[in-house]
């Protein structure tokens, strides 16, 4: 059997590969006691085990929808009068009991133990803060509480509208990390061990698990990826805002709206239409309509679509499946097999009902609901919102926006929202947590309904205004929201709520409604968000690439920082960049830690050691925004859309003090050509001994003409232009 090659399992090989192919032909002979355990590789760094009491086929793959088709490396039986075996790398697996153990420098990591009778797995909890379990619950260490693990807006605490996503999937931050891929079940970790507890009836399935070394975790996503294949890239223009826009009442508002973005110089990329039934007057007819609303369009549809287009925007639409709540789940494939049904569940036949609607030029859809979907439902979904738009423009990527997934759900692209939340700080604090947890359990892609779904009381411009800050280092950044006026940035300064949607008493008083501060703060939040295209869009290619989120807990680059793994109020932008929300109202002071390093404020280039906690002072325009020593940082000049043209070039921002790299990546930003490999990679190396900084193409099939860079180099502001042909080039402080 070959298993891991690390430092945490090598003796797996050597242990394993002579012992259990030598004992494999007595499996049959000793399978009547009722113990068989497979060991199998996973990944560089993972290792699949699994306990049943009857044989099974070992070359299967797991039973869970998350995985993609592959060969499972070299299975093999343990029978079950080997009582223990010890690897040598660390691991010792028993079979009677069924204990799994994983130490480190003769440091217990994790052990994972079976009652056969009750079919529960106990675990330890105690080595650091637990992350995971998808996105659910306002803590960003598990630890603590019970999780039944259903999905939808009941988990664990309805009251606060978090959206639930649960996938059994835990890391913890001591090294360790697993994915119960089969039985489901919830998981309790109330007390001083951690219980998964196997659903009603599967106390006797098969254990599928896959255990990962966390000791770099680097190397557990790129175990991930191998497992549930790669995330595909989004269209750039989804890094654009996007408008949210509800109780429509015809065409010349909704052109209106997207007029008033451009003459107030607010960046815009996408409006997105809610569906009658959800609210009053939407795009369609109903649920599961895909005819224009009459009664709002007094334009022939293609033609308002023209006049987006125009306009530079794109055109989401809403819809909801085939019955509200998902209590049908969806049958077949998009091609070939109907699992011998067709109806309205079929996704083949379903995607039929969208074409007529998608030729228009319809550029992205949100299915709404699901939340009683199975798991393969799921898939089945976002399959379809992925390969049907290909089947119709095979040579343009697909997006769309969902409640509900799953861990590998973004093989099939589209992006998660957090549900319909509450709008006030609690929740507003909260986010932040469950944007991690997501993000390391589900998917790179995720962002919330900026301002908050439903109105409180503490609904006002400063709330709008901070959660507005927040979601611009959000994969989605898109405002929505009862009483959607007060989710446009000139929304707190015109005296008038809009359409309200909501009780008078969930609403801010109409003295609230006079701030002229927040359009100005948005305008400029959204300038930033633009300027950071080229390296939010190089962050889309890190995800496709190594599974890397966008949006990530420091663990991920400061494991060995007990300070770091705790922190719930911040993160990490990309690698290089923490962001530190304000969550709080009134707040003139951040608390702010800093992992060890140097640091830079990004806008006032102000020196902060890292190791430590700082308190910045703020007020409502100030977002914490951090930039370590070595970092190397593309900044583009303000778009209004994505696509537009700039006559700017691009600056690069050098943080001198340490060495540092940045490997620049572009595409045509819309086509399927970047699997193929076509893009340019340009790598950035900043020498601080030599105070050099050198550009070198490590691969150029897209947009080799020569451009300028602007490089800024800080501290200093010292400037230089260069011109960049895609040959190495120099530049010599």
């Amino acid at each position: 059997s070959q298993l891991p090659i690390n430092q945490l399992m090598r003796g797996l090989v050597a242990a394993i590969t002579f012992l259990l192919i030598l004992l494999l032909s007595f499996v049959c002979a000793f399978g009547q006691r009722g113990h068989y355990i497979y060991v199998q590789t996973a990944g560089s760094h993972a290792t699949r085990v699994r306990y049943s009491t009857e044989p099974i086929n070992y070359d299967e793959p797991p039973a869970n929808p998350a995985f993609i088709d592959q060969k499972w490396n070299y299975g093999s039986t343990l029978p079950s009068w080997i009582n223990i075996l010890q690897t040598g790398g660390g691991v010792t697996i028993q079979a009677k009991p069924f204990i799994v153990t994983i130490k480190k420098e003769g440091r217990v990591l994790q052990q994972i133990s079976l009652d056969t009778l009750t079919g529960k797995l106990s675990f330890l909890i105690n080595n650091g803060p637990i992350m995971g379990l998808g996105e659910g619950s306002e803590t960003m260490d598990k630890r603590g509480a019970f999780y039944n693990m259903k999905q939808g807006q009941t988990y664990p605490n309805p009251e606060k509208w978090i959206a639930s996503i649960p996938v059994p999937f835990l890391i913890g931050t001591g090294g360790w990390a697993f994915f119960v891929a089969n039985p489901t079940g919830q998981f309790d970790l109330t007390g001083e061990k951690g219980v998964f507890i196997p659903g009603k009836n599967t106390a006797n399935a098969p254990l599928d698990i896959i255990f990962f070394d966390t000791a770099e975790p680097l190397d557990l996503f790129n175990d991930i990826t191998g497992l549930v294949g790669k995330p595909v890239m989004p269209p750039k223009w989804a890094l654009g805002y996007m408008q949210s826009q509800r109780t429509l009442q015809n065409t010349k508002q909704m052109i209106g709206l997207v007029d008033t973005f451009r003459q107030k110089k607010l960046p815009l990329d996408a409006v997105i239409y809610l569906g009658t039934g959800f609210t009053p007057r939407g795009w369609n007819k109903g649920h599961n309509s895909f005819d224009f609303n009459p009664k709002v369009f007094d334009i022939a549809p293609q033609q308002f679509i023209n006049e987006l287009h125009k306009r530079n925007t794109k055109m989401v639409v809403h819809v909801v499946p085939p019955t509200i709540g998902g209590r049908l789940q969806l049958l077949g494939w998009i091609t070939g097999s109907t699992d011998g049904v067709v109806d309205s569940t079929t996704i083949s036949r379903y995607w039929q009902k969208h074409q007529a609607t998608f030729a228009m030029g319809m550029d992205g859809w949100w299915p709404d609901e699901g939340d009683a979907y199975t798991t393969k439902s799921l898939f089945l979904r976002s399959q379809m919102y992925y390969r049907g738009p290909l089947m119709d423009r095979p040579n343009e990527r697909p997006w769309n926006l969902q409640r509900n997934g799953y861990l590998g759900i973004a093989r099939y692209g589209g992006y998660i929202w957090s549900g319909d939340v509450l709008s006030d700080w609690k929740t507003l604090a909260a986010q932040i947590g469950v944007g991690l947890n997501y993000s390391l359990t589900v998917s790179p892609f995720w962002g919330t309904d900026t301002g908050g779904f439903i109105p409180t009381p503490e609904l006002d411009g400063e709330l709008y205004t901070r959660w507005f800050q927040f979601s611009a280092f959000c994969a989605s950044f898109r405002s929505h929201g009862k009483t959607w006026h007060l989710r446009v940035p000139w929304g707190w300064n015109t005296g008038d709520y809009g359409i309200i949607e909501d009780p008078l008493k969930n609403l801010p008083p109409t003295t609230e409604l006079h701030n002229d501060k927040v359009e100005a703060i948005c305008r400029e939040v959204l300038n930033l968000r633009y300027q950071l295209l080229p390296y939010n869009y190089t962050l889309t290619r890190q995800a496709h690439d190594d599974g890397l989120p966008m949006m990530r807990a420091l663990w991920i680059h400061y494991p060995k920082d007990t300070v770091a793994i705790k922190q719930t109020g911040e993160y990490l932008w990309g690698k290089d960049l923490l962001v530190a929300p304000v969550t709080e109202k009134g707040a003139t002071q951040k608390q702010v830690y800093l992992p060890n390093g140097t640091w830079y404020n990004w806008f006032t280039d102000k020196k902060e050691d890292g190791g430590q906690t700082i308190s910045e002072q703020v007020q409502l325009e100030t977002i914490p925004l951090y930039a370590k020593v070595g970092a190397i940082i593309p900044v583009d000049p303000i778009r209004q859309y994505t696509d537009e043209k700039v006559k700017e070039p691009t600056t690069i921002r050098v943080y001198r003090g340490a060495d540092g790299k940045f490997t620049l990546y572009d595409d045509d930003g819309k086509s399927q050509d970047y699997l193929k490999g076509i893009g340019s990679w340009t790598e950035f190396v900043w020498n601080e001994k030599a105070q050099s900084l050198s550009i070198a193409p490590i691969s150029i099939r897209h947009n080799s003409d020569p451009r300028k860079f602007n490089i800024l180099f800080i501290p200093g502001n010292i400037k230089k232009q260069v011109k960049y042909n895609g040959r190495f080039k120099l530049i010599k402080l």
